[in-house]
């Protein structure tokens, strides 16, 4: 089929869904919030962008599926996205770095602290769940605090090691701090944690669940001194290797699993603490996780089973304190989100400080789509950004005046339009603060 082409001046934007997002900041007064914080970066100038049209703007790049500085370009130049969200103009990729470049460790400090608790403070829940986990993000070319460390996926190379908390219970990111490459998995973890509490301030947490790279006795010996349960994987030390060997007392949970529990205490241990054992048959689990007992290679017995053990002070059944510490695993599904669709591992500058604030509105950017997905979709199956942004967001939209009114016409078929409409009412009216029930 033959056509021509043609033209026309009406700005148009592929982002018409957008307009969601706007009515949410609207109503949770996130605009008023950004002008009210006296630490962030102010412009130079009379003709330099807002404070809050910049972090807006860098937000919203993220949600449209920028995940580098270059790709904020897009929503640029694109004016009716900038209407939807009034903006005078919208900055590009030089604004955004030139911004971040102007954050020090203690402004960045300052502003996570902000941030973070402007969201606790509005979320009206208690007694949740607590994972903290650290990941590699490779970097390339001169970065300050790039450094060889551990690095599984690029050996070798240069990397950052940042520690992530997350909030089990509501898929929401309580804080992060970027590290060295350099650093280990613990490396200034009670600082660490101590921040993300702050930040969390007269919140409960009910259940902090740690990875093998945290299981150190001070770490122990510091969560004991909180009135809060714990369950950390512990590392596969000969020690701990020579208990799990000496274990007869398994008891049978299901087809290929085994469970037991011991006492242990390790020459640096002021006490013995418990210790939950699972052994899954390979032969019969042949994609259970653990590892094997890599000190005892010739006995045959050990090598039909992965092994995974825990620490713990949970009083509950050694079943349990399994199942509870399964469910750490969405804490590395939310790593991967935030690297595939929010850029975290790839909006870097050549300043630490600078790279580590980016990622702090990156971070901002995921919260709160975490909370438009649960209190305005409130669908329930939570989907992934990279799925809302083609199926609630990537809608073709224009303005137009209609009795000296601006009216966004969306381009949506008549089925959808009930859908469209539903979900623009709702992103009016839903509560805020956000009530959230985890009982």
């Amino acid at each position: 089929m033959e056509f021509d082409i043609s033209y026309t001046s009406k700005e148009i934007t592929p982002w018409g869904g957008m307009a969601f997002l706007k009515q949410m900041l609207e109503k949770t007064g996130f605009r008023e919030l950004v002008e009210k914080n006296t630490e962030l970066p102010q412009p130079g100038s009379n003709r330099g962008y807002k404070t809050a049209t910049i972090i807006e703007g860098f937000i919203t790049s993220i949600w449209c599926g920028a995940n580098r500085f270059l790709h904020t370009e897009v929503t640029r130049h694109d004016v009716a996205l900038g209407k939807i969200f009034d903006w005078q103009g919208t900055p590009g990729q030089d604004t955004y770095k030139r911004f971040f470049s102007k954050f020090t460790q203690a402004k960045n400090q300052g502003v996570g602290q902000y941030f973070y608790s402007w969201i606790f403070d509005n979320f009206k829940f208690d007694n949740f769940t607590l994972d903290i986990d650290s990941s590699v993000m490779t970097r390339y070319g001169v970065k300050e605090g790039s450094k060889k460390g551990y690095n599984p996926n690029k050996k070798g190379r240069p990397s950052h090691h940042p520690l992530i908390a997350f909030i089990a219970d509501v898929k929401l990111v309580a804080n992060m701090w970027l590290r060295s490459g350099d650093t280990s998995s613990a490396n200034n973890f009670l600082g660490f944690l101590e921040d993300t509490l702050s930040k969390l301030k007269n919140k409960t947490v009910g259940l902090i669940r740690l990875d093998s790279g945290f299981f150190q006795s001070d770490i122990l010996d510091y969560l004991e001194g909180k009135p809060m349960d714990y369950v950390v994987a512990a590392k596969f030390t000969h020690p701990i290797q020579r208990l799990i060997a000496g274990t007869n007392n398994w008891i049978v949970l299901d087809t290929g699993i085994e469970v037991c529990e011991q006492m242990y205490q390790s020459l640096s241990w002021e006490k013995s603490r418990r210790i939950v054992i699972v052994r899954q048959k390979i032969k019969e689990r042949p994609q259970a996780t653990g590892k094997q007992l890599g000190l005892f290679p010739e006995e045959e017995i050990y090598r039909d089973y992965r092994y995974s053990a825990y620490v713990t002070n949970l009083k509950l059944a050694p079943a349990e304190v399994w199942r509870l510490y399964r469910g750490r695993g969405d804490a590395e599904n939310r790593i991967k989100e935030l690297k595939y669709d929010f850029g975290f591992d790839s909006f870097n500058l050549k300043s630490f400080y600078a790279t580590e604030a980016a990622l702090t509105f990156a971070m901002i950017a995921y919260n709160l789509m975490a909370l438009f997905r649960t209190f305005v979709l409130q669908e329930k199956t939570q989907k992934t950004l990279a799925t809302l942004r083609y199926r609630t967001f990537a809608i073709g939209a224009y303005f137009e005046k209609v009795n000296d009114k601006l009216v966004l016409k969306i381009a949506l078929n008549k089925k959808r339009r009930a859908w469209f409409s539903g979900l623009w009412n709702h992103s009016k009216v839903f509560e805020y603060p956000f009530i959230f029930s985890n009982a």
